[in-house]
């Protein structure tokens, strides 16, 4: 497997999505649950279903809180501090997978997002720039990146 599958979670985001991966089978697997009509119920099945798979596939995938190299470099798992153009405030940020858990109160950012995907292998003072949906193009500059747990 490439690590383009893997997922990196704090141990936090681990546990809660368990939790919720457990409920929902538990859920599933009782008998004679129903609540509306049978369309609803279909309906509600398919997601509850669809929800299993996700949250199964992400947890098969899952590197919980191994810290990447403290080489600088973004990437899942750092914790990165960026300005954007215009803006001289830095934002501090984890990217890694958003679903669930607490990032010791820092956002989250998915490495599959625009930000996460411009950001990947950038290294400090490097200036990447990525679409938003109205058209836009915004220009991000990574001050730092250090592996989550280190950033304290």
């Amino acid at each position: 497997m490439t690590d383009t599958h893997r997922r990196w979670l704090t141990a936090d985001a681990y546990d809660r999505l368990r939790q919720e991966l457990a409920a929902l089978r538990h859920h599933r697997d009782e008998p004679g649950h129903t609540n509306g009509s049978g369309d609803d119920q279909a309906l509600d099945g398919h997601r509850r279903q669809a929800r299993i798979r996700e949250l199964e596939q992400l947890l098969h995938h899952a590197v919980v809180e191994q810290p990447p190299p403290d080489d600088g470099v973004a990437e899942p798992g750092m914790v990165l501090t960026v300005t954007f153009e215009g803006d001289d405030e830095p934002e501090t940020f984890l990217l890694g997978v958003r679903d669930g858990g607490d990032a010791d109160g820092l956002e989250v950012y998915s490495p599959e997002s625009p930000l996460g995907r411009a950001l990947a292998g950038a290294t400090p003072g490097e200036q990447r720039a990525y679409p938003v949906p109205s058209g836009a193009t915004v220009r991000v500059t990574l001050l730092r990146a250090v592996p989550y747990g280190r950033h304290r």
